[in-house]
């Protein structure tokens, strides 16, 4: 809290509140039980309200170049939001979605996981109306029981996408 509220940070929301917060001038505090869940459940909402196109990026490598070049070759013609920076976590795509606006034509969202069950979470908040799957490597394979896990773990962010943009060269 401290690091935040010196860069500006106004309202928290917080699983406790801090001892002596009358030091946080103008702050407010909302508790929860579960501030991560308070989290998503917050960018669902704003999901919801969000009724354009979203396309969601998903992969071990690239999302984020892919999402930059999107964002660059459809700007032209179209108003895009995007996950600022590499915002695919359980955190960070719950800030990328809160910024959802209907003044935008599309939005690019990342979706990154590395242990199983994620992205279950991550695709409810997300809900991707076009899907891109970059690759399936490497990348934090030692917490799943098998690279076909990570593949299956990955393909549920689509499970209601009406497109999904992979390479057909991978099986």
């Amino acid at each position: 809290i401290d690091q935040l509220y010196s860069k500006g940070v106004r309202c928290f929301v917080v699983s406790s509140i801090p001892e002596d917060k009358s030091i946080y001038k103008n702050t407010s505090f909302i508790l929860v039980e579960n501030t991560l869940l308070s989290l998503q459940l917050i960018a669902i909402f704003c999901r919801g309200g969000f009724n354009k196109p979203l396309i969601g990026i998903t992969g071990s490598n690239g999302k984020t170049i892919i999402k930059e070049w999107l964002t660059q070759i459809l700007s032209g013609t179209q108003k895009v939001i995007r996950s600022p920076k590499s915002f695919n976590s359980q955190v960070g795509v719950p800030l990328s979605l809160w910024r959802l606006d209907n003044d935008f034509d599309l939005a690019i969202i990342e979706a990154g996981i590395s242990l199983p069950g994620e992205m279950k979470n991550l695709e409810k908040m997300i809900k991707p109306d076009i899907g891109i799957m970059t690759n399936v490597g490497e990348a934090h394979q030692e917490n799943f029981k098998d690279f076909e896990e990570k593949i299956e773990e990955k393909l549920d962010l689509f499970k209601e996408s009406s497109i999904l943009i992979y390479c057909k060269d991978h099986r």
